[in-house]
Order: C-alpha cells, then structure tokens, then sequence
C-alpha cells in the first residue's frame, strides 16, 4: 500500500510552505509547478507540447483523465498532446505496451475510458498478457492484429523510450503534466494547499496552471524566432 501511495501522488510536500501565496490563475514556481534543470526537446514545432506520464492502475489519473481530455479538446490547436505510460516496477510493462499498441492501432484515445472504467469502477484485472488480451479481444479488437502489435519490435522500442523519459523527465508520481519540455505540474502539486477539499478542486486548479504553463511555453518560444 506504501509503493501504491507513491507511485499515484506525486510527491510534493517540499511545495506545501510556498501555496499560501501561490494561485492557479497567476502559479509561482516552486508552488503551483517547478522547473527542470535541464529542459527536454520536444517534437512540436511551433506548438506547446503537453505531455501526460500516467499509470492505468493509478486512481488519480482515472479520475483525473476525464476534466484533462476536456481540457486538450478546448487547447485546440495550440498543443500537441502525448502521453507516457510509466513504469516504476517491471510489472508495470504489460500496461505500457497496451497503450502503445492502442496507439499504433489508432484507438488510444477511444479505449482509454474504457480501461479506466474497467479497473477502477468495475474492478477488472487488466494488468498482465492474458488479462489484457482477454479485455481487448471483448472490447471488439481483432485479436490477431494486437497481439502482433503487442509483441512487435516497435513496441518494445515505444516501452524503453517511456523509460528513458519518465528518468529525463524525474517523473516520481502520476498523474504528472509537462509542458514546453520544461514545466512540471499535477493536481497534487498545483491543489496542494487544497488538501482537505474535494479532488476535483485540485483537478481544476492543476489545469488552470497549465493554461499559464501553456500561454508561458508558446511566449518562450515565440521569443526565440
């Protein structure tokens, strides 16, 4: 239950001092989100990109997944959007490998409420080989199609590179947002001095610090044409 606790929030207590003075609506840093050392590339060109690290078996992206969808929807074309699964034991592989079978088959984003609904609300097990195949398979997924993809070599290679980016990104906690390469926030960051108040209170608060986040990145880089 401990790894559980830290593997689902990240873990921003050293921020609690600082959000009597933060706001979503103006997020200092520090507070509301924090900086990496060493900015990442992206791959969107003039747009911001804005990436997810999640974790299907984790109750806070679930919760979180619905108000951020609706979020990326109005972002328009502003962003461009990607998620990371992470994993933070290798038991964890199966999961990144359904996501990133999902998007090479072009039904991430349509089978992502499905699996979060599953796990959390209707308390399946889909977390190894066989479970996952099994749920794919009833959800109408050609089988033979996924479990090609599933074992492909493109794959494996999609699963090492979420590696290397949970570490160059220093995910510690999911749900986590990025933003530019270089900004880091979450609803436990950004909603941390909303602790005794409702999740979805620090859901809203997070996104309203990525709309700043968003309007920050896109200046940065319009500053450097």
């Amino acid at each position: 239950m401990r790894f559980f606790k830290q593997a689902c929030v990240v873990m921003s207590l050293g921020f609690a001092a600082l959000t009597a003075v933060a706001s979503p609506s103006n997020p200092q840093e520090g507070a509301d989100y924090r900086v990496l050392e060493q900015a990442q590339p992206t791959e969107s060109g003039n747009k911001v990109e804005v990436t997810e690290f999640f974790w299907y078996n984790c109750p806070h992206c679930a919760a979180f997944d619905p108000a951020l969808s609706a979020w990326v929807k109005k972002q328009g074309d502003k962003i461009v959007f990607k998620q990371v699964p992470v994993a933070f034991r290798d038991s964890f592989v199966p999961q990144q490998k359904l996501y990133y079978t999902l998007e090479a088959m072009g039904k991430a984003g349509e089978m992502n409420p499905k699996i979060f609904r599953a796990i959390h609300v209707d308390r399946q097990t889909v977390d190894t080989d066989d479970t996952i195949l099994d749920f794919v398979v009833k959800q109408g997924i050609d089988k033979k199609a996924f479990t090609a993809l599933y074992s492909s070599f493109g794959i494996q290679t999609k699963v090492r590179r979420a590696a290397q980016l949970q570490e160059s990104y220093k995910v510690d906690g999911v749900p986590m947002i990025a933003i530019g390469g270089r900004y880091i926030t979450s609803p436990s960051i950004a909603g941390a001095a909303m602790a005794n108040q409702p999740e979805s209170m620090q859901q809203a608060a997070s996104l309203q610090v990525m709309d700043a986040l968003v309007l920050k990145a896109a200046a940065e880089k319009g500053g450097k044409k």
